[in-house]
């Protein structure tokens, strides 16, 4: 856990949030829990991998291929940037949480851990996202 995890320095609350404003301590509590609650379905997802189609919806998604995940990503994606257009938080929460479901999916279809995916954002931390972006077209 890095340094600012320690201290209760306030952020900036999300002004739809009605809860008392979200501290750094509070976050970085939150962030393990996410961080637990992805790696879990990572696993559950690993585990559903090559069951039966008719019993799981990921087995199913997973017997239909690589083209079906993706599409399946793209549609999520759409609905996610429809919710948030739409201002309406809880849809765009419902929606971003499909889109993660089945982003782990394509994941685990190309065989790519999750914490890959975490390692490259690692790699970014710090970058400005222009200069980023900008190294990859070179």
């Amino acid at each position: 856990m890095d340094a600012s995890c320690l201290t209760a320095t306030p952020i900036e609350p999300d002004p739809f949030d009605i809860a008392e404003p979200l501290t750094a301590a509070r976050a970085c509590v939150h962030s393990a829990q996410a961080m637990d609650t992805l790696t879990t379905l990572e696993t559950v997802i690993a585990q559903r991998q090559g069951g039966d189609p008719s019993a799981s919806y990921v087995a199913r998604l997973l017997a239909k291929g690589l083209p079906e995940i993706a599409r399946k990503v793209g549609e999520e994606a759409v609905e996610t940037a429809v919710a948030a257009l739409a201002h309406d938080r809880q849809d765009v929460v419902g929606e971003a949480a499909d889109l993660i479901f089945h982003l782990m999916v394509l994941l685990r279809a190309r065989d790519i851990p999750l914490a890959e995916v975490c390692a490259e954002l690692d790699r970014r931390e710090g970058t400005s996202g222009i200069a980023e972006k900008a190294s990859r077209s070179e």
